[in-house]
């Protein structure tokens, strides 16, 4: 498939789904179902409910998906809470 026929849309995670794929809600209002490209996985980039996305569509099926890219929100995600176990003394 040539570029020129990529739709590049972003929308927001609704749903976490299994095999990595997730359901994405667009800016317009439509549900589609989205899956995370190659260089995602290979990254580790974690993809959770709330984050705002780049995805890539092709113009023979709107209800499909590739996610290429999470974009940073603007309040950061609290730290995780680090547990060292017990103390031995």
């Amino acid at each position: 498939m040539a570029n020129d026929d990529i739709i590049e849309v972003t929308g927001k995670i609704i749903a976490v789904l299994p095999g990595t794929m997730f359901r994405v809600e667009l800016t317009n209002g439509h549900i589609v179902l989205a899956h995370i490209s190659g260089k995602l996985r290979k990254h580790f980039i974690k993809i959770a409910t709330g984050d705002l996305v780049k995805m890539e569509m092709s113009p023979y099926d709107l209800e499909k998906a590739r996610i290429t890219y999470r974009m940073r929100n603007e309040s950061p995600r609290p730290p995780m809470a680090r547990n060292f176990g017990a103390r031995r003394r």
